[in-house]
């Protein structure tokens, strides 16, 4: 069912973005009088169409949801009447045609500004940066980050959710630059912290392993697992647990959190580990020998139980709920500077990923695409309002660079136009044209085997 969600929320997502795209086409266009023959939302077998207007033009939705174009009239595709020759894209004036090009891009552009302005309008929640444990001698105790503290700010931008700091923090990853950290402690007192962030920081933010790197977790409320099934036939039903058992220590340590417990049962595949649990209200002591089995290519222990976090956890995280609300004309604003900052680290990626100073590895596809997708829904309105005007983002970047056959294609030949004072030949379009199929052939390889690495 999840899988089914998730692609019903890409088709979503995709079908509206390209509408929005080939829209911006089809209205610039229309307002400077070039003939439509065709708008479609897809590419391949028309599965519905309908003509409307005045011109008659085509509204076709095809089978294959990954595109859409509009069609207009031109010499270059068939013959044009001499009545209307004055309304084909091919007769139009070099900034008539680039404004009919670069409406697309834009279209998508705008919509971001909309989209992260609904957010602002709506709520974001998060959870408030809180740091949680910090290791002993790592990156984060030497900078000076303590249990307890709240990140503040990030440079001058406030961050009252672990989403906002993750956000601003790409443009110092991006530079390997120390995170310029201001931090309230538990006390109230304020500080200031420079964080080191090391090369590489920006794959292994991407890979959510960064916070670890450098030394530092998250804060969650501390617990002790409870069990809330045992499975039969494994470790924990040969030990004797129960539904109901609150594990509270191993091997003698305390134990604070699920993850906690769990990492420790993986680590001791077949070894004796002694647990104290509590079951109602008295203390019992019980041995369990974890089973061995093979993950990601290693043996770790499993005891075959399913384990929950205690209720009163969920009334704690409410409390560190955080939600960015502001009023319209603030959150146009923000949009607006949301949209511009998003699409700069956009392109600054790509050109970290060109030079090699950035893994491939964060280029994703529609697999990955249709994940987020499914997530941000399953979220509610806000997250998947916000994940569209990420992938439009990505979709005005994207189209905007001057690769043939893509919009910034085109408008590199027409700035070329503009130079030479005469239209690029058609011998070294033709050939730009197959640089940009096997550029795009070869970049849609990778996001397929980036999305496969990361499922298999």
């Amino acid at each position: 069912m999840s899988i089914l969600h998730s692609i019903a929320a890409f088709i979503v997502a995709v079908g509206l973005l390209v509408t929005i795209h080939e829209f911006g086409h089809f209205w610039v266009a229309r307002k400077l009088g070039v003939k439509i023959l065709r708008f479609s939302i897809g590419f391949g077998r028309p599965l519905w169409r309908r003509r409307f207007g005045p011109d008659g033009t085509e509204l076709v939705l095809a089978a294959l949801p990954f595109g859409g174009y509009v069609k207009m009239l031109d010499e270059r595709e068939g013959n044009v009447p001499a009545a209307e020759l004055g309304r084909a894209f091919n007769r139009q004036a070099l900034w008539r045609r680039g404004a009919i090009v670069l409406a697309g891009p834009m279209a998508n552009f705008l919509f971001a500004i909309v989209a992260y302005a609904a957010t602002y309008m709506l709520g974001i929640e998060g959870i408030r940066p809180i740091i949680g444990e910090v290791e002993v001698g790592s990156i984060a105790e030497s900078a000076g980050l303590r249990k307890g503290q709240e990140i503040l700010a990030l440079g001058d931008e406030p961050t009252p959710t672990w989403g906002n700091f993750t956000e601003a923090s790409f443009h110092y990853l991006l530079e390997d630059e120390p995170l310029p950290l201001e931090v309230r402690n538990p006390d109230g007192t304020i500080a200031r912290v420079a964080l080191p962030v090391g090369s590489g920081a920006i794959d292994d933010m991407a890979a959510g392993r960064l916070f670890r790197k450098l030394g530092f977790s998250e804060y969650f409320p501390e617990h002790a697992p409870v069990v809330n099934r045992v499975i039969g036939g494994g470790a924990a039903e040969r030990a004797g647990l129960r539904a109901g058992d609150v594990l509270a220590r191993v091997d003698g340590t305390r134990v604070t959190s699920l993850s906690q417990f769990i990492s420790y049962i993986e680590a001791h595949p077949g070894q004796r580990i002694a647990l104290e649990i509590t079951r109602g209200g008295s203390t019992m002591n019980v041995e369990v020998v974890p089973d061995a089995e093979t993950k990601d290519g290693r043996t770790v222990g499993r005891i075959k139980a399913e384990l929950k976090v205690p209720e009163y956890v969920g009334e704690e995280l409410r409390k560190l709920v955080a939600t960015e609300r502001y009023d319209p004309p603030t959150a146009i604003a923000k949009g607006w500077r949301k949209t511009i900052d998003t699409s700069v680290l956009t392109l600054r990626l790509l050109g970290k990923m060109l030079v090699r100073e950035a893994s491939i590895e964060n280029i994703s596809g529609p697999i990955s695409i249709a994940k987020f997708a499914g997530e941000t829904a399953s979220l509610g309105l806000s997250a998947f309002v916000g994940f569209l005007a990420v992938v439009s983002v990505s979709l005005f970047v994207l189209n905007m660079l001057p690769i043939p056959l893509l919009d910034g294609g085109h408008l590199m030949y027409y700035l070329m136009e503009l130079v030479m004072r005469r239209p690029v030949p058609e011998s070294v379009q033709a050939i730009g044209q197959q640089v940009g199929i096997a550029l795009l052939l070869a970049l849609m390889g990778l996001a397929f085997y980036n999305d496969l690495t990361r499922v298999l």
